[in-house]
């Protein structure tokens, strides 16, 4: 529950691809002994989601403090993902936090300011770095329909966003997490050279 009585949104990690630039299923690779689905998982976690909702795909996974939502369809691309996630989200689920397995610098609190906007009456909620919108993504009930309708092929709720900018709440989220993926080895190794502190904010900053 959250602090005005309301009901908390709930969190949505897409985690199905298979890792094809990288070698193996992002969902499965360990950062500094963690896996990245139980990462995301945390990360929704802690930033005031629940219950939280995993996308599996490419892998079959088994995740502590989630449910695991299979996607058959994962192999055209993420909008299966997002559409097969808030098809299972539970009825009368107020909203929603979509982030994804693959972007591990972006940390709870960035979650925590999209759940704030919400609450304070944003119904789409987007954290924005260097001005441009990116993820995580929170959307109000009344908008998964729309959002499910539009997420075609790879893409995820950015063809939603960019039909209906009118309803978009930009929440800056520069100073607390960074929106890199990791997708190739090359990403991989960037990220295990940065120092644990410098995980979620720019090294720049």
């Amino acid at each position: 529950m959250s602090l005005h009585g309301a009901q908390v949104p709930a969190g949505l990690l897409l985690a199905a691809g298979e890792g094809s630039r990288l070698g193996r299923p992002k969902a499965l690779l360990e950062l500094r002994g963690e896996r990245l689905v139980d990462r995301g998982v945390r990360l929704l976690r802690d930033g005031g989601c629940a219950p939280v909702l995993v996308v599996s795909g490419a892998t079959t996974v088994e995740v502590i403090g989630a449910v695991v939502v299979p996607n058959d369809d994962w192999r055209t691309g993420m909008g299966s993902s997002l559409r097969a996630g808030l098809a299972a989200l539970p009825p009368g689920c107020p909203a929603v936090v979509i982030a994804l397995v693959d972007q591990p610098r972006v940390t709870p609190a960035a979650v925590r300011r999209l759940v704030d906007a919400y609450e304070a009456g944003a119904r789409v909620a987007v954290a924005t770095y260097g001005g441009r919108p990116r993820n995580p993504v929170l959307v109000a009930a009344e908008h998964f329909a729309a959002v499910a309708e539009a997420a075609v092929g790879d893409v995820g709720a950015r063809a939603f966003l960019r039909a209906r900018p009118e309803l978009v709440t930009e929440v800056p989220c520069d100073d607390v997490a960074r929106p890199d993926d990791i997708d190739t080895p090359e990403d991989l190794a960037a990220f295990r050279a940065l120092p644990p502190d410098r995980e979620g904010v720019n090294r720049e900053g």
